[in-house]
């Protein structure tokens, strides 16, 4: 059997996308409408748009434990959380978790290089963009980085919080998005983080003027990649 997945979810739309991604590309290393088992915990969006309001990473922390502990009831073997600007606060998570993580930025990271990116554009949640998680992740990986201007960032941050995460695409704010990313590229950037898990709804190869590396889809493939993995080791339980 593979792997039980527990996905830690915080906004829906980000979620659910992972989710799906897990469910629809399972058939190719499994068989048809095949996929592995997958259990999900999310609490309320506010509690943790209040903790990031007030800086407050221990309060994020506990409430993702507080979701690791119940996937961990459920059977589930380890944990992904498809939400970039929580992962800062992984680390004060993994030390008392009963489960162990996929980290997505490192995921992120791992394949910028791989692809032989040089420097890469930073778009999400105001709280990622101006935190360290993607520039820890990213000079790990070798790999140079850029934040949009402060007026962008906060536009940015505005469609994602105001439009994405309900659920809304609006036109405009697609084509502000892809003005943001071509800033990016006109200062050097060879690629384009996407690091909140919903501005994939909106952005993608096909109308991005840099290549993109979309983190929702790249932590679903690598949860799939690590549930199937051990069967060609069944004795080994990673």
């Amino acid at each position: 059997m593979t792997l039980h997945i527990g996905i830690v979810g915080c906004s829906a739309e980000g979620a659910a996308l992972c989710y799906r991604t897990i469910c629809s590309e399972g058939a190719a290393l499994l068989g048809p409408h095949a996929h592995p088992e997958i259990s999900m915990h999310t609490p309320s969006l506010a509690q943790y748009v209040h903790c990031l309001e007030h800086g407050d990473l221990q309060g994020i922390a506990e409430l993702m434990l507080a979701s690791a502990r119940k996937l961990a009831a459920a059977g589930a073997d380890f944990l992904v959380c498809p939400d970039n600007t929580i992962h800062q606060a992984l680390h004060l998570v993994e030390p008392l978790s009963p489960l162990p993580w996929l980290h997505m930025p490192r995921i992120v990271a791992q394949e910028a290089r791989a692809r032989g990116f040089r420097r890469v554009g930073l778009t999400g949640t105001t709280w990622l963009v101006r935190s360290e998680v993607y520039p820890d992740a990213l000079r790990r990986a070798g790999v140079e980085y850029l934040r949009p201007g402060e007026a962008e960032c906060e536009e940015v941050g505005r469609i994602i919080m105001d439009e994405l995460v309900p659920g809304r695409i609006v036109p405009a704010s697609v084509a502000r998005f892809e003005q943001v990313v071509m800033h990016l590229k006109e200062r050097g950037c060879d690629a384009v983080v996407l690091g909140c898990t919903e501005l994939p709804l909106i952005m993608g190869d096909a109308n991005a003027p840099v290549p993109t590396l979309d983190s929702t889809r790249l932590l679903a493939r690598a949860a799939l990649s690590h549930a199937v993995s051990h069967l060609a080791h069944p004795s080994r339980q990673e």
